[in-house]
Formats: C-alpha cells, sequence, structure tokens
C-alpha cells in the first residue's frame, strides 16, 4: 500500500490507517457491542499483512481494553506499527468519560498507554478532545514535555477547531489533526482543511464511513439487529428521517463504484485521499474481513468523471 508524509513530520503512513474503537468491546458508554479479543487481534495482524503500517487507538475505548489488545498483538513483532492514541478523556470507578487537560492527569495517562501498548515511546499522542477549554495551553505545554522528555515523538490534536488550533500552534507546533470527516460529514472543508494545508499539519480523519452508513449494508432490519449497548442505537444519522437518505447516498456510491470492479466503502475511503491535506483516513474493523475488504482503497486513485459523479449524487441525495 502506498505510504504518505504526515505533515511536517518524517512519519510515512500508509494511505488507510486501523481504527480500533469498537475493538474496545462493550460495556462502556461508546461501545460497539461485544467483541471477541481474538478476532480483533487477527485483525490488527490481517491489517499488517496488507500493508497498513499504523494504528490508531484511545484509552477511551473500553477503558483501556484496547490499548492493550493492541500490545498483545504486536508484542514480538520486530518491526512494530506505528502507533497513535489519545490523551484527556478519564474514567472513575463510574466507568463514565470526563475530560481533563490538566498536566499530571496527562502524563499520567501516557505511561499508562505507554504500559499497555508495551512500548517506550508513542509516535503520535493525540488531545482527544479539548475539553474543558480552559485548560487547552496546560494539557498541550504538557504534550510538549512529553516531548522532550521522549516519551512521545509528536504531538496530535483532535476534534480541533481552527481557532483551538492557533491556541497551541504558537505553544509547540501540531503534527497531526484527526477530525470527523466523511461524504455525510464534510464541515472541516471551509476553514479546517484550508488551515491545516497552510501550517502542514496532517490530517488523518475518523468515521470516512460514518460508522458503516456508506457501506450499503446498513437498513432499518440492519439497525434493529444490533446488539442493545451498540451506541448507533441512539445516533440520528441511523434513524428516520436521516436514514433514508443515507441508504440512498450508499446504493448511488455501489452503482458508481462497480464500474470500476470496486465497492462503495472502497469509494468512500478513495474520495477522502482525493483531499490534498488529508494523509489518510482510519478505517474501523472488528474482524480480519473487514480490512481486506477497505484495504484496496489505499491504492485507488479516482478519476475526474468519478469525482464529479460523487458530487452529483450527493447534491442530489
Amino acid at each position: 500500500m502506498r505510504t504518505r508524509k504526515l505533515g511536517w513530520t518524517d512519519l510515512a503512513l500508509s494511505a488507510i490507517g486501523l481504527g480500533t474503537w469498537a475493538m474496545g468491546g462493550s460495556e462502556w458508554q461508546f461501545g460497539w457491542g461485544p467483541q471477541e479479543d481474538e478476532i480483533s487481534i487477527a485483525t490488527i495482524h490481517r491489517a499488517l499483512d496488507l500493508g497498513v503500517n499504523w494504528i490508531d487507538t484511545a484509552p477511551a475505548y473500553g477503558l483501556g481494553h484496547s490499548e492493550e489488545i493492541i500490545g498483545k498483538a504486536i508484542r514480538g513483532i520486530q518491526e512494530k506499527p506505528i502507533l497513535a492514541t489519545k490523551c484527556t478523556r478519564v474514567w472513575g470507578e463510574d466507568r463514565i468519560l470526563s475530560g481533563s487537560l490538566k498536566r499530571e492527569s496527562i502524563l499520567r495517562e501516557a505511561e499508562d498507554s505507554l504500559r499497555r501498548l508495551g512500548v517506550e515511546c508513542i509516535d503520535l499522542y493525540q488531545i482527544h478532545w479539548p475539553d474543558p477549554e480552559e485548560d487547552l495551553e496546560e494539557g498541550w505545554r504538557a504534550l510538549e514535555s512529553l516531548v522532550q522528555d521522549g516519551k512521545i515523538r509528536y504531538a496530535g490534536a483532535s476534534n480541533f477547531s481552527v481557532r483551538q488550533m492557533q491556541t497551541v500552534q504558537a505553544i509547540h507546533p501540531i503534527a497531526s489533526l484527526q477530525p470527523p470527516y466523511s461524504m455525510l460529514r464534510r464541515g472541516i472543508e471551509d476553514e479546517i482543511l484550508p488551515y491545516c494545508g497552510e501550517q502542514q499539519i496532517g490530517v488523518i480523519p475518523y468515521s470516512p464511513l460514518q460508522k458503516g452508513l456508506l457501506t450499503g449494508k446498513v437498513t432499518p432490519d440492519w439497525v434493529a439487529d444490533l446488539p442493545d449497548d451498540d451506541h448507533r442505537h441512539g445516533d440520528p444519522e441511523f434513524n428516520p428521517p436521516r436514514l433514508a437518505r443515507n441508504m440512498r447516498i450508499a446504493a448511488g456510491l455501489a452503482e458508481i463504484a462497480r464500474e470500476s470492479g470496486h465497492t462503495a466503502t472502497q469509494l468512500a475511503i478513495a474520495w477522502l485521499l482525493c483531499r490534498p491535506e488529508v494523509t489518510a483516513p482510519i478505517v474501523g474493523a472488528r474482524k480480519p474481513s473487514q480490512i481486506e475488504g477497505t484495504a484496496p482503497a489505499g491504492d485507488w486513485e479516482l478519476s475526474d468523471a468519478e469525482i464529479s459523479a460523487v458530487e452529483k449524487l450527493l447534491e442530489d441525495a
């Protein structure tokens, strides 16, 4: 799989990164239902076999469980994948997530992530959410000190506005931004992507398939059959009236992709890679067959005709 340089850094990321949100399993606020650890590990190994060279995770995913699974999966692998994780979402005995940008909290979180992942240095360490915003500068200075101490290689941001990026950029350079971005959620195109382009900040968007909506598999019956603790039940995009529109878009994508022997899933990912500011999207997978189905998108360069067809579909939907 082709690689792309992450902004101003020396990291060369495969055009698709493996997202591990769902690998955190269930029994937490934003779970995706039950997940077997053995299948998660097999998925990670299959992604590496297919040329995916970086994995994105967060302590929040399963309250540390996703990081632990990655640590088990890469143990004994001589050439470790590039690891990106996050900080500032913490929890207590009630298992409810809350935000903390305090220096001591972030330093403690970093040590916990290093232990769970089984590494001595984290390649990309990101503030998960800029919350509470009044402590944003303190939190970013904590990441700067982690870089200086050799605990992390680069400091990244996630879910930041342009104003928030400007605030921390004056303290220490931002290596990357991780925003939500898909055909169904294009709000970053007006201001955030241009700013990142100007500042040479790599963009690694999450939810390129909008939690599965753009795969073409989602129907009202499919949603109804999701486990009760799957957070998508409460997502407006998976419920009327938006679900019907999203299904029309997915069907249209499948028709466009079919002409070149691809799938709607691959088209939704390849479309993001057309933006020059985007380094590589994060694509979640829960089983080997899912990453096998998405990986070909990393080497698909859309034609002008395909791009135009997608834009018309989105305008008419």
